[in-house]
């Protein structure tokens, strides 16, 4: 029996949940796995709802939508009350805290992670929140491994911002490793 995995990537335009999704699958095919991205987004360029769908296998991947998600990654509050009804009752809810302030009821398992607010503090570009992110689901969920997300990472980053986008996922694995800690 295969193993698989559906990580549905939500928040706004901008954030850059579509590149994270493309990283990911990239991640997965780097360690020798199946691995499908899908992406929708509204016609706004910054703002409007946004996201990014990677399905993670080991064998041959049937249908190329997730159904229903055992990880969902919400960047926002909309993204949030949009896609918690359709995640896995045991599933892992991850939120950015800066956004989503108060998390709904739910039976998964819920990290509010400060993944804005530490790309902003730490890093001073909100820009690679979605590496923060990245890093941070990467070590709670053990979907892909470490080095395969990083060389995926510095496969897609633009030319002269790969150390940049190095300590953000280095601030996303620290931020996953204190979660799992707790």
């Amino acid at each position: 029996m295969s193993s698989q995995r559906e990580i549905r990537l939500s928040g706004f335009g901008g954030q850059g949940l579509i590149t994270a999704g493309i990283i990911l699958a990239d991640a997965a095919i780097k360690e020798g796995k199946h691995a499908v991205q899908t992406q929708s987004y509204g016609p706004e360029a910054r703002g409007g709802a946004s996201r990014a769908e990677v399905i993670i296998s080991d064998a041959a991947i049937d249908y190329p939508k997730v159904k229903e998600p055992d990880v969902l990654l919400a960047m926002s509050k909309e993204a949030c009350d949009k896609y918690l009804c359709e995640l896995q009752k045991d599933g892992i809810l991850i939120v950015d805290s800066y956004y989503v302030k108060e998390v709904p009821e739910t039976e998964a398992k819920v990290f509010s992670l400060p993944i804005t607010e530490l790309a902003r503090e730490e890093l001073g570009r909100v820009i690679v929140a979605n590496i923060v992110a990245l890093g941070a689901t990467v070590q709670v969920t053990g979907v892909v491994g470490k080095e395969a997300l990083e060389a995926a990472v510095l496969d897609r980053v633009p030319p002269g911002t790969e150390d940049l986008n190095r300590q953000a996922l280095a601030i996303g694995f620290q931020l996953g490793c204190e979660q799992l800690a707790k």
